[in-house]
């Protein structure tokens, strides 16, 4: 198909996997450790350098104009799976979540990085198996495949921390203030291990599964793009916020505060007590924007235009003692789900399925950050032989993720497919990009040969 659509052959591969967060959910931009492994579904990309200095852009799959389309509700009629436009003149639109534009953030962001103004073009066939919209990271997959293209093809050299905090920091031009969890293990993924994936610095650390489970993804179905909708920034900010004001009590220097990691590190305090005094310093009924303001003795202007994002600042309530009660939570989980896989008891399977049930209802009840449908595909994986099953990446439609002892893996597989995707329509969805078992796969990487 490259030579089909540029009349020429590709000089190098890229390839970059999507993820699934087996627990750790909405904590990274908090601060908090999350603990991901790759999957073995991928984004590709073939490539031409090219002596013009203009990127050339094609997709492979047909659909990727019709899901722009369904999540922006846009009328007009289909944008086109080609795209051209200049390397020096990068321009990327926030409030359409077009495909291209995830590889347009990776390029500017290697681009800017190095301080170039002269870039040479590329010829590149983009592919991939990544559902997307699945909360399996297929924007954030693309975003590093595109700037592991970039650098390759300027030969130049950055280690894997450096180009996952580049990529982190870049798809920022979408609009979305996501975390650095999707990135980090996108590059930093290694076969065979999930990851601890911690922040500031960044590092990972290697967290063996336990060898008489597997984890299975089952795809909900209901599309959410993150950068099509205000659900996403809106609960970084209630974070943003709930942070600041429990510095502001703390007597602490609430203005330079951005994340709940960083009232726990002034205080010096373990996440156990971080949950007292988010109960002792929080109410549950939602705020409005006038009582934060009164809260932090600032303006309604100061708080639209030097706290809040664009897309949030005409929000009329947050939540933030729901919010910060499941990130201190959620940030606990992910230490426990570690140090029991490093013990290794008798009845691990077990206990990381109760960790990853509550990571589900924390997401639900506290977060807020699920839909009808993932709450009836969690209860039906749990009925089936699952010992946990949660919600997995940022929700409101996507993926779940599920436990489920070896034995028992045809029957659970069988018995979901016929529960949730046989009755409806689902079925009408690939099935290996509907429910599948998964294992840790290894990192992006450059390759000669197709």
């Amino acid at each position: 198909m490259f030579n089909s659509k540029f009349g020429s052959v590709p000089k190098f591969y890229v390839r970059a996997p999507g993820r699934v967060n087996i627990i750790g959910e909405h904590i990274d931009y908090c601060g908090y450790s999350v603990l991901p492994m790759a999957v073995e579904q991928d984004m590709l990309i073939a490539v031409e350098p090219v002596k013009t200095h203009i990127l050339q852009l094609a997709n492979t799959n047909p659909l990727y104009p019709y899901w722009v389309k369904k999540k922006m509700k846009i009328t007009l009629s289909l944008p086109r799976r080609d795209f051209s436009t200049s390397a020096n003149n990068i321009q990327i639109d926030k409030t359409k979540p077009l495909w291209h534009n995830y590889f347009l953030c990776g390029f500017k962001g290697i681009q800017e990085h190095f301080g170039l103004s002269d870039l040479t073009g590329m010829n590149c066939l983009v592919d991939g198996n990544i559902p997307p919209s699945s909360g399996l990271s297929s924007s954030s997959a693309l975003v590093c495949c595109a700037g592991l293209v970039t650098l390759t093809v300027l030969g130049m050299n950055l280690s894997k921390v450096e180009l996952a905090e580049i990529c982190a920091k870049s798809e920022h031009y979408t609009g979305t203030e996501g975390g650095g969890m999707d990135q980090s293990i996108s590059f930093l993924a290694e076969e065979g291990t999930a990851k601890l994936i911690e922040f500031s610095p960044l590092r990972a650390t290697d967290v063996k599964l336990p060898s008489g489970a597997v984890f299975v993804i089952a795809n909900s179905c209901v599309e959410m793009n993150k950068a099509a909708t205000s659900h996403f920034n809106i609960r970084v900010m209630e974070c943003r916020l709930a942070a600041k004001l429990l510095a502001k009590h703390k007597c602490l220097p609430w203005e330079e505060v951005l994340r709940l990691e960083e009232v726990q590190a002034k205080l010096g305090v373990s996440l156990e007590e971080m949950l007292l005094i988010t109960e002792d310093t929080l109410h549950s009924e939602p705020y409005s924007p006038e009582e934060i303001c009164r809260c932090l003795g600032i303006s309604l202007q100061e708080l639209k235009t030097q706290i809040l994002s664009p897309n949030t600042q005409d929000v009329l309530t947050f939540k933030l003692y729901q919010r910060a009660k499941h990130v201190y939570s959620e940030a606990a989980r992910v230490l426990q789900f570690k140090k029991i896989c490093e013990e290794a008891p008798d009845n691990t399977v077990q206990l990381l399925g109760e960790l990853m049930n509550q990571s589900h209802v924390s997401c639900r009840d506290m977060y807020e950050c699920s839909c009808p449908e993932l709450d009836q595909l969690v209860d039906i994986c749990r009925k089936f032989g699952a010992q946990g099953s949660r919600l997995t990446g940022a929700g409101w439609g996507g993926c779940t993720v599920s436990i489920v002892p070896a034995d028992k893996l045809s029957s659970f597989l069988a018995n979901v497919h016929e529960a949730y995707y046989q009755r409806s329509n689902r079925s009408l969805v690939p099935e290996k990009q509907s429910l599948f078992a998964t294992k840790p796969g290894g990192g992006a990487l450059v390759f000669l040969e197709a």
